[in-house]
C-alpha cells in the first residue's frame, strides 16, 4: 500500500516506494497492521492537508516524515466507520483542520484504499441513488403540499439546497428518514459542535447554521404525518445536525408526538439527543417516541464531560435516560463518536462494556468523530501518560461482537420492521445484566 500525498494545488500522487501508514492517536502504525483496507467508497472526499507532511515507512523501513508535500485524508462516504487516521507532522503554524473526519489513505493496483469497514449495508445515503433532478422535483412537490410550513421551507432551502444533507434529500425524494429539527437552542457545548463554534474559543467555523426558531407542533406534525404515511421503511426523527438539544423544547416534541400518533400508526417515531433529563425521556418514550438515538465520544464519565462541557446534568443522567428507555421496551442506539487510539483504549472499552451491562443498550451507531485529531487532544488535555496502546476498532468490534451477540452495529436509526425482529423490552426491574438485543 503506497503512501500518498499531494502538491501545494492540491494534486494528489502516491510515492511508489514508501508504505502507507495509519495513525491511532498518539500511535503509528504501517498499514498491513490495520486488518481491513477497503477500495475508497463512493461519495467519500479527498483532502489534503495543508500545514502537515506525511507519515509513512521508508524505503529502508523506517517510520519517517515524507517531506516532498502534504498529507492526504479521506472524508470516508456514510455507513463506513474508519480503523485509522490520517498519520501527518505538522509543520509550525499549521491551520486546525475543519470539523470533518480524516480517514488514512493509501494507494494501490491503481486506486485509493482506506482503512474501514461497511458498517451498515442499509443504502440509504450512498450517492448513487441522490438524483438532482428527483430531488429538485421532490422539493417543489413539498413547497407546493406545505406553502405555509416553515420547517418545511427550512428543510428545503437550508438543508436540501444550501448543505445538502443526505437525510433532507431523501426527505425530498419521498422516502426513509425524514429530518424534525425543532430546537436553536443546547444544553452542552460540545467542543467539536458542527452547529455552533464560539468566535472568542475556536479557531474554526461551524460546518452549518443552527436552526433560528422552535416550529410549532402543528407544523411538525403536518410534514411527520405526511412522510408516515407515504414513504417506505418511514422514520421521522428530532435531533439534528442542524439544531441543538431537542429536550430543550419538549413540550413542543411531546404534543407534536401525540398529534401525530392520533393520525398514524405507521413507522418509526426517533429522537437523537444528547439524553441529558431521564424523566424527560421517560415521558416523551410514554407520548410516543420509538427509538433513542444518544450521542457520546466516551463512556467514561471525565472525557464525555470534558469534551460534551454539559450545563444542568452529568454522565450519570444520560446513563440513567439509557436504562429508563429500554426498560420501557423502547430501541436505544448511542451515537458512538469514533476517534482511532481514543475509542479503542482499554478503558474506554471497559466502560463501554459497563455502559452496555447496566443499561441494556440495543445498538452502537459507530459515527467517525468529526474533529481535528490533534486539536481534540489538546482540548481534553490527553497525553501519552494517561492513555495505553488502543486494541484497535477492528478488534473492539470483534470482541463486543463476541461477547454480546444481540448488540447490533449500525450507522442509521433502526426502522420499525428491524426494531420488531430485534427488541426482548428489559424488565424495569432488571439491572445489571448484558444487553438483550
Amino acid at each position: 500500500m503506497h503512501l500518498v500525498w499531494s502538491d501545494e494545488r492540491g494534486v494528489i500522487y502516491d510515492a511508489p516506494t514508501w508504505q502507507a501508514v495509519g495513525r491511532s492517536g498518539f500511535w503509528k502504525y504501517p498499514w498491513s497492521s490495520y486488518p481491513s483496507w477497503i477500495p475508497l467508497p463512493e461519495g467519500s472526499t479527498l483532502f489534503h492537508l495543508v500545514g502537515r507532511h506525511p507519515i509513512g515507512i521508508s524505503p529502508k523501513g523506517e517510520l519517517r516524515v515524507y517531506e516532498k508535500g502534504w498529507a492526504v485524508a479521506a472524508f470516508i462516504a456514510p455507513a463506513h466507520t474508519q480503523l485509522a487516521s490520517a498519520a501527518y507532522e505538522k509543520v509550525s503554524n499549521a491551520p486546525t483542520l475543519p470539523l470533518y473526519a480524516y480517514t488514512a489513505v493509501g494507494w494501490k493496483n491503481g486506486r485509493f484504499y482506506v482503512p474501514a469497514v461497511r458498517i451498515d449495508p442499509q443504502p440509504r445515503q450512498d450517492i448513487r441513488h441522490f438524483d438532482p433532478l428527483a430531488i429538485n422535483r421532490g422539493a417543489e412537490k413539498l413547497r407546493k403540499r406545505f406553502p405555509s410550513n416553515r420547517l418545511v421551507a427550512h428543510l428545503l432551502d437550508n438543508c436540501v439546497e444550501r448543505y445538502c444533507c443526505p437525510a433532507a434529500r431523501n426527505l425530498a425524494l419521498g422516502r426513509w428518514e425524514c429530518p424534525l429539527p425543532t430546537s436553536p437552542a443546547c444544553n452542552a457545548a460540545c467542543i467539536g459542535c458542527i452547529s455552533l463554534q464560539e468566535k472568542h474559543e475556536s479557531p474554526i467555523p461551524s460546518s452549518q447554521e443552527r436552526l433560528s426558531f422552535i416550529p410549532t407542533p402543528e407544523e411538525i406534525a403536518e410534514l411527520a404525518v405526511y412522510h408516515l404515511n407515504h414513504a417506505p421503511a418511514p422514520i421521522v426523527s428530532f435531533g439534528q445536525g442542524c439544531e441543538g438539544e431537542p429536550l430543550l423544547v419538549w413540550r413542543t416534541i411531546e404534543e407534536a408526538v401525540r398529534l401525530i400518533r392520533r393520525k398514524t400508526p405507521r413507522g418509526i417515531i426517533n429522537l437523537n439527543t444528547n439524553g441529558a433529563w431521564p424523566d424527560i425521556i421517560e415521558r416523551l418514550a410514554h407520548a410516543g417516541i420509538d427509538s433513542f438515538r444518544i450521542s457520546m465520544n466516551s463512556a467514561q464519565p471525565a472525557w464525555y464531560e470534558r469534551y460534551y462541557r454539559p450545563r444542568n446534568y452529568s454522565f450519570a443522567m444520560v446513563k440513567e435516560s439509557i436504562r429508563r428507555a429500554t426498560s420501557m421496551g423502547k430501541w436505544v442506539s448511542i451515537n458512538y463518536f469514533i476517534l482511532p487510539g481514543f475509542t479503542d483504549q482499554p478503558t474506554e472499552v471497559s466502560a463501554l462494556y459497563q455502559l452496555i451491562q447496566e443499561t441494556g443498550l440495543h445498538m452502537i451507531q459507530w459515527r467517525n468523530f468529526n474533529i481535528d485529531p490533534d486539536w481534540y487532544i489538546e482540548r481534553m488535555q490527553l497525553c501519552m501518560g494517561n492513555l495505553q496502546p488502543p486494541i484497535g476498532i477492528y478488534a473492539l468490534m470483534r470482541q463486543l461482537k463476541r461477547d454480546f451477540p444481540r448488540l447490533k452495529f449500525g450507522y442509521f436509526n433502526p426502522t420499525e420492521k428491524f426494531i420488531r425482529q430485534h427488541i426482548t423490552p428489559l424488565p424495569a426491574s432488571q439491572g445489571n445484566t448484558k444487553c438483550t438485543v
